[in-house]
């Protein structure tokens, strides 16, 4: 009785949780007037509110621009994060708390704080309107240095004397020693950078002006926010679906991989 009672509490908040999004993707295929209607079910199903986006923005330039700014993000933080994960857990030099616990220190800064210097830095190198803008600044992250920090520490230092000894170099035993030994945090990590990357919208707003090079969130606000989509809930119903599908299509594909990940990141640590 007791398993069954959880079950349809767990069963009722996902209900919960799910019904917008199956609302939003039911009410996408609705006609206009249907969509008045909360049914899980399309009525008078129609594919005209996707067409009229497709019609109206690039979106599938956008949908590239996406997932590219958001791959090379990803792969930035965990080269860039674990080296420097890897420094701060492995290496003694002066000075080396101190920068931990600055970079713990700029994890409680609002992003808006350094929104103005960062957007003068852009203008200085010449990047607003470039993907350099949206990628560089985002390659150093806080909480990817101190996961893999904190997991580098678990991992014996008898192992990296090892390879030392063998003649191996610190990006050698970084990347072909501590890397397969590190999976669960490099899919943590991953997926919550690429994540974070792909649903900014503020950043990518400020610096990017040419539609060719809007990212699929940014183009996708602008197009349901500035107008062009007319005023049609139908129209807007469907540029959220099409925001929203490609990052939950990946979460299913790597769910399993992504709790592992999550559980086995959190025992070791």
């Amino acid at each position: 009785m007791k398993r069954t009672a959880l079950y349809l509490i767990l069963s009722l908040a996902a209900l919960i949780f799910l019904y917008p999004f199956i609302w939003m993707v039911s009410a996408s295929l609705s006609s206009e007037n249907g969509i008045r209607d909360l049914r899980f079910l399309p009525v008078d199903f129609t594919f005209d509110h996707y067409i009229a986006v497709y019609q109206s923005i690039p979106i599938l330039r956008a949908l590239f621009n996406s997932i590219f700014v958001a791959s090379f993000v990803t792969l930035g933080v965990l080269v860039f994060g674990s080296m420097t994960g890897y420094a701060l857990a492995k290496h003694r030099f002066r000075g080396r708390n101190l920068i931990f616990y600055m970079i713990i220190f700029t994890m409680t800064l609002p992003f808006q704080i350094t929104l103005i210097p960062n957007y003068i830095l852009m203008v200085e190198f010449q990047w607003v309107n470039t993907f350099a803008a949206l990628i560089i600044p985002a390659v150093m992250n806080a909480f990817a240095i101190i996961l893999f920090r904190q997991h580098f520490i678990s991992i014996p230092n008898d192992l990296i004397d090892a390879a030392r000894i063998d003649g191996c170099h610190e990006i050698r035993i970084l990347f072909q020693i501590l890397w397969p030994n590190s999976i669960p945090t490099i899919i943590t990590v991953g997926i919550i950078t690429f994540m974070t990357s792909w649903n900014d919208v503020l950043w990518p707003i400020i610096v990017i002006r040419d539609e060719q090079l809007m990212t699929l969130p940014q183009l996708v606000t602008l197009f349901t926010v500035g107008g062009r989509s007319l005023a049609q809930i139908g129209v807007k119903l469907a540029s959220a679906t099409f925001l929203a599908l490609p990052i939950l299509i990946a979460y299913i594909i790597f769910q399993k991989h992504f709790i592992q990940s999550m559980a086995s990141t959190g025992l070791k640590e």
